[in-house]
C-alpha cells in the first residue's frame, strides 16, 4: 500500500471525512506503522461531542495496536515487522518535566496522538487511520503475538494510565474502592487485586458497566459504598467517572490518612464543594494523576501477558467496525454497554453520505 487512509475530524457536530495521502518517508528515528486496530477512549467521545477541544482538521484516536512497515534513519532495522504499542505522548528527554519531575507526559515540548493538528508533522498522528508515524521520543513496546488485538489495543491509554494510578498505594491497604467501571476502573480492580489488596469495591450506577467486577476479584456496588463501608470504611479511592459529585463520597469513605486518587474529571465542567477541612482533618492525601510515563506502558503489556486467558480481557471487547463505519462505532461506544469499540481501519467501507 503506497498511501495511507484516514477518517478526518472537522470539529463538533460536523461530519468526518474519509481522504487518503501517500505514505511519508520516515525522518530521523520515526517508525511508521499499518494500524492493525484503534479503539474507542472515552476522551474521543468527549472530543466528537464537544466536551474538550482538540485542533481540526485532525485525526482523532489514540489507543492501537500495529505493525512496523517503515523505520527511519538511525533506528534499528530489528524493528521491522514487529506487533508493536506505543506511549500515547511523545515527548522530548530533555525538559526538566522529562528528566527531573519524572513526568514525561508533562514533557515542555509534547506531543499527544490524536490530539493533534493533520498539519502537525507527517500529518498521520492519529489511530483512526490504517497507518501512523510515530515520532522518535516515543517509548515503542512489543507486543508478544498471543495477545488479541482487541486486548492490547487499550493497553497504551486506560491500563497504563491505572498501572501509573495505583503504582503507590498506603500503608496496609486493605479495603480500596474505584468510583467508576468504565475500563479504567475494571483495569484498577484488577491491578489492586493483583497486588494483595484483600477487598476492592467497585461503584457505578449503571449495573451493566458491573458486570465483569466479579471475575475482575472485586465487588460491584450499585450506586453508592457507603451502605457497605460506612464513613472511614476505605484505606483508598480511585475516582475514574468524571464526575464531580462522587468527590463528596470518595472524602467520607477514607479513613483518617487515606488515599484518593483523581484521575476521570479531566474536562472544564469540574468544579468541586468541598472544604480545607475535610483534608487536613483527615490527615488525607489527594492527588491527580493524568496519563503516564513510558514504564507504565511497559508494565500494561506484562500484566496483560501474565493474566491473558485467567481474566476475561476478550470477554469485554465489543464490535470491531470499518474505518468508514466511525459513525456507527462512536453510537455503540456511547452506549456503554461494552469497556471498548473497535476500529479495524484496514476494512475499507466508505463513511456514509
Amino acid at each position: 500500500m503506497s498511501t495511507a487512509r484516514h477518517a478526518i475530524y472537522h470539529g463538533p457536530g460536523r461530519e468526518f471525512e474519509l481522504a487518503e495521502r501517500p505514505l511519508p518517508p520516515c525522518g530521523p528515528g520515526e517508525l511508521l506503522v499499518a494500524v492493525s486496530l484503534a479503539t474507542i477512549c472515552g476522551s474521543d467521545l468527549h472530543t466528537v461531542d464537544g466536551r474538550r477541544t482538540t485542533p481540526t482538521p485532525g485525526v482523532l484516536g489514540h489507543e492501537g495496536v500495529g505493525r512496523v512497515v517503515a523505520v527511519g534513519p538511525g533506528r534499528d532495522a530489528a524493528w521491522l515487522d514487529a506487533r508493536v504499542t506505543w506511549t500515547l505522548a511523545d515527548s522530548c528527554g530533555a525538559c526538566a518535566p522529562c528528566r527531573e519531575w519524572d513526568l514525561p507526559q508533562k514533557c515542555a515540548h509534547l506531543f499527544k496522538y490524536g490530539h493533534a493538528a493533520l498539519a502537525d508533522g507527517a500529518g498521520l498522528n492519529g489511530c483512526y487511520a490504517t497507518h501512523i508515524m510515530l515520532r522518535a521520543g516515543t517509548t515503542v513496546i512489543r507486543v508478544p503475538e498471543a495477545l488479541a488485538d482487541e486486548v492490547v489495543a487499550p493497553a497504551n491509554c486506560a491500563l497504563a494510565t491505572m498501572v501509573g494510578a495505583t503504582e503507590s498505594l498506603p500503608v496496609r491497604c486493605r479495603v480500596a474502592v474505584v468510583q467508576g467501571a468504565g475500563l479504567l476502573g475494571l483495569y484498577g480492580c484488577a491491578l489492586l487485586r493483583a497486588q494483595g489488596v484483600p477487598r476492592v469495591l467497585v461503584v457505578d450506577r449503571n449495573p451493566e458497566r458491573l458486570r465483569w467486577v466479579t471475575a475482575l476479584g472485586g465487588e460491584p456496588v450499585l450506586d453508592s459504598a457507603l451502605g457497605l463501608l460506612g464513613p472511614g470504611g476505605a484505606d483508598a479511592v480511585w475516582e475514574v467517572t468524571g464526575a464531580p459529585a462522587v468527590v463528596a463520597e470518595g472524602l467520607r469513605l477514607l479513613r483518617p490518612g487515606g488515599y484518593y486518587a483523581w484521575l476521570g474529571m479531566v474536562h472544564p465542567d469540574s468544579a468541586l464543594a468541598l472544604t480545607g477541612e475535610s483534608i487536613i482533618r483527615g490527615c488525607l492525601t489527594v492527588r491527580g494523576l493524568h496519563n503516564y510515563a513510558p514504564r507504565h506502558l511497559a508494565g500494561a503489556v506484562d500484566f496483560l501477558s501474565r493474566t491473558d486467558g485467567r481474566l476475561p480481557w476478550r470477554e469485554l471487547a465489543g464490535p470491531v467496525f470499518g474505518l468508514g463505519e466511525l459513525p456507527a462505532a462512536l453510537a455503540a461506544a456511547r452506549t456503554q454497554r461494552w469497556a471498548r469499540v473497535g476500529i479495524r481501519p484496514g476494512v475499507a467501507q466508505m463513511l456514509p453520505k
